[in-house]
């Protein structure tokens, strides 16, 4: 089905959904690489003034990558709940926009409409949307869930503690370990990118985590980034496994680039669960997604990139995970330009997966290659904060050494907490008020030389 619209005199014509939704997208470096975005800023507008008049109904009748060959589709249509959407289902893409931006659109409303909602849907919305509208509907879905910690209650921000080392050195892993940890970092997951995928390496790096989380009580889980199917082989020979971690994208091709199928991610869900190493919650899966990935490994399928995006959160949704973030930035300038491009991108990110209803964080961050710097990584902290995302990821000084790229760092976080009056995950709040390091106003204390027993953490590893 062909779509249409008319704007200073030039009738413009889209010939199907995915081109309209292409058309319609902010501009992106992806999507012109791609050959999918609007040729001028005229047929942007025209291809937005277009996607309004679309029912919401259009996205379950009219998929845009088959149902007979992507397993994502079908994933998205056979677990559609109607009675979910029926509040919505007579809407168009602009008045459902309407709807998301007025008090009507409460949080019980959105979190009741989540299951109703398809990814297309979220996408196509989002299209119409600026960045402040994108804050302002973000902000008012919360979705919480839990392990050892809580995560995404009101007035809390989580971090990720990423602690990597370009060799999995065990002292190099423990100085950034005690720099979080000393800076109230890590209630959402202290988690390491391995430098190898080597089953022996990850148990090594899971039974380090385990045994600093259970030596200082840290009411928090770990996770070791591997694949899937090193996780379930590593937890069937009884390594302490707490998440199962993943990158999956929105396309059966793209996550079979992974070595990825939903068969799979259903094994090491249901292995996960049966460990029961939850002690507040049973939300036990890690997923990362990003903007340019199936278009990376040509799976889009003609898609537009942030719609594929969308769609990974399908994947996500299934598994009902603790932590799923979006690391907007990572992929590359070949994707998202500059700083712009990526903002946009980390703000739509956050909005479609949390209307989705997934507990959505970021890896704010850029490749050294991109045309941002720090200044951008402060602006996506503020606004992202705003919008009440459940977590960032935070690395010393910024600076990921191991995978060479520039992220938030645990100052930032505490920046963060401090400008909008946040404060940590309470299980982890109160772990950090119990060893001394919470001041009076919610904030860290300083800790000078050797003075803290959380110290010993570096001599222990070290050694």
């Amino acid at each position: 089905m062909s779509y249409t619209s008319v704007l200073g005199g030039h009738r413009h014509r889209f010939e199907n959904l995915a081109r309209l939704l292409a058309a319609a997208s902010p501009e992106r470096s992806g999507d012109r690489l791609a050959g999918l975005a609007a040729r001028s800023a005229q047929e942007r507008v025209a291809a937005r003034w277009a996607l309004a008049e679309v029912p919401l109904t259009a996205f379950l009748t009219e998929p845009l990558i088959p149902y007979e060959s992507d397993d994502v589709t079908r994933l998205i249509l056979d677990g559609h709940d109607t009675a979910a959407f029926a509040p919505v289902a007579g809407l168009t893409v602009g008045e459902f926009r309407e709807w998301l931006l007025s008090e009507r659109a409460d949080a019980a409303a959105l979190a009741a409409l989540a299951p109703g909602l398809t990814p297309e849907m979220v996408a196509a919305v989002s299209k119409l949307m600026g960045n402040a509208d994108l804050v302002a509907v973000a902000r008012k879905v919360r979705v919480v869930t839990a392990f050892r910690s809580t995560i995404g209650l009101p007035g809390r921000l989580a971090t990720r503690l990423q602690p990597n080392h370009p060799t999995d050195d065990p002292a190099g892993v423990a100085a950034a370990l005690l720099d979080g940890l000393l800076l109230g970092s890590g209630d959402a997951v202290i988690g390491i990118n391995p430098a190898t995928d080597s089953p022996r390496a990850v148990r090594d790096l899971l039974e380090l985590l385990d045994g600093v989380i259970r030596r200082y009580a840290i009411p928090t889980q770990s996770c070791v980034l591997c694949h899937v199917t090193t996780s379930v082989d590593l937890m069937e020979r009884g390594a302490p496994v707490d998440l199962v971690f993943q990158s999956v994208a929105g396309t059966q091709a793209a996550n079979a680039s992974f070595g990825v199928t939903l068969g799979l991610l259903d094994e090491a869900y249901e292995a996960a669960l049966a460990l029961d190493r939850g002690t507040v919650g049973r939300n036990v899966m890690y997923f990362e997604t990003g903007q340019g990935s199936a278009l990376s490994a040509d799976a889009h399928h003609g898609v537009d990139q942030q719609t594929v995006e969308a769609r990974a959160y399908a994947v996500a949704r299934r598994y009902d995970p603790l932590l799923v973030n979006t690391v907007v930035g990572f992929i590359g300038p070949e994707y998202l330009y500059d700083g712009r491009q990526i903002l946009r991108a980390a703000l739509e990110d956050h909005f479609c997966g949390k209307l989705l209803g997934l507990p959505m964080g970021l890896d704010i961050c850029y490749t050294n290659h991109a045309d941002a710097d720090d200044d951008d990584v402060a602006t996506m902290l503020t606004m992202l904060g705003v919008a009440g995302a459940s977590f960032v990821i935070c690395t010393p000084g910024g600076d990921d050494i191991m995978l060479n790229y520039q992220s938030a760092s645990y100052h930032d976080a505490l920046y963060l907490r401090q400008v909008l009056g946040l404060r940590p995950a309470p299980e982890f709040e109160a772990w950090l008020a119990s060893i001394g390091l919470l001041d009076e106003g919610g904030g860290i204390r300083e800790v000078l030389g050797e003075a803290h027993p959380l110290t010993a953490i570096g001599r222990d590893l070290a050694a």
